[in-house]
């Protein structure tokens, strides 16, 4: 309660504190009312029944004391919410993709992360787009929830205020590992920030770590959150392993039929564009959505490299 990890915490915690305390105060008086009834006016101690025909103090009373009280929860609610909705002109834009089962954050230069790095004591807006199916985006620490709506465009704003990580996960139940589906919110000092922001996007940096085979392939998996399904050490998940299958023999069902087929080159190709074409056996069909709107050629490439060096 109270910590001050962004700029909404005082408000909302103010919010349930005060609905809090009057359901308390409530649920006590009500109790303790009904418990001084039972013994005031039990048979024994009233055995004649006195029959009241109303009153119109207490009709009075009990009408506009709780709508005094709804007024005032109502105020704190609305003093909470209302700031969220409109994010500072000056905001650092973030990109926020959900997608079964895992998140993509896109900055205004380029970088792609699966966690989001954000800077200490500045606003911070999000464009939340879902490629597949409702998600919904909570940052507990930052007392901030959103829903993720495919083909809608909402938004989400804060300012952190403390450095630290902080957990980021999906609060809409949206499939088979649904609960897999959390990252990190990671907020830095502006200096180091800075220094991370201008390290991710230096190009150099990117071309040295390219001639490493499978090292841009497994930066794009990971971005991509092609490992929340897929797994790089054998276990099984929603979809096949990645260790070991290139250059494997698999049993796929196509159009209904099984058939041996060899994991190579164009076999990953059409499974990233049309997953759904060649589905391997023991696996459910339309668990994965396409991306070809995420991914291109050159991409995939890099990600068969990486496939390799799985042995």
């Amino acid at each position: 309660m109270y910590s001050g990890a962004s700029n909404f915490v005082s408000a909302t915690d103010t919010a349930f504190v005060v609905v809090i305390g009057i359901s308390v105060i409530f649920l006590v008086g009500i109790t303790l009312t009904m418990l001084w009834f039972v013994y005031r006016y039990n048979k024994k101690r009233n055995p004649v029944a006195t029959q009241i025909h109303g009153s119109n103090t207490l009709e009075v009373v009990w009408t506009v004391i709780p709508t005094i009280l709804v007024l005032v929860m109502f105020f704190y609610g609305w003093a909470g919410y209302s700031p969220m909705r409109n994010a500072p002109e000056n905001a650092m834009k973030i990109r926020a993709n959900a997608r079964m089962w895992s998140w993509l954050f896109e900055y205004e230069n380029g970088i792609k992360t699966d966690t989001l790095y954000v800077p200490l004591d500045k606003a911070v807006a999000l464009d939340l787009i879902s490629l597949d199916v409702i998600h919904s985006l909570y940052i507990p620490a930052f007392r901030v929830k959103e829903d993720m709506v495919p083909g809608k465009t909402n938004k989400m704003w804060f300012i952190a205020q403390k450095a630290g990580n902080y957990e980021l996960f999906c609060t809409e139940y949206c499939g088979l590992s649904h609960s897999y589906m959390f990252t990190e919110v990671k907020v830095l000092p502006q200096p180091e920030f800075d220094v991370w922001y201008a390290r991710m996007a230096d190009t150099t940096l990117q071309k040295e770590a390219a001639k490493i085979p499978g090292v841009r392939g497994r930066q794009i998996v990971q971005t991509n959150g092609c490992l929340a399904c897929h797994s790089a050490d054998g276990s099984k998940l929603i979809g096949p392993t990645f260790k070991g299958i290139y250059g494997h023999t698999v049993v796929v069902n196509t159009d209904g039929r099984e058939r041996e087929i060899v994991v190579d080159d164009e076999y990953i190709t059409r499974s990233i564009y049309e997953p759904d074409s060649d589905v391997v056996k023991g696996y459910t069909k339309g668990m994965m959505i396409s991306y070809k709107q995420q991914l291109n050629d050159a991409d995939i490439a890099e990600i068969i490299e990486y496939l390799k060096t799985l042995k």
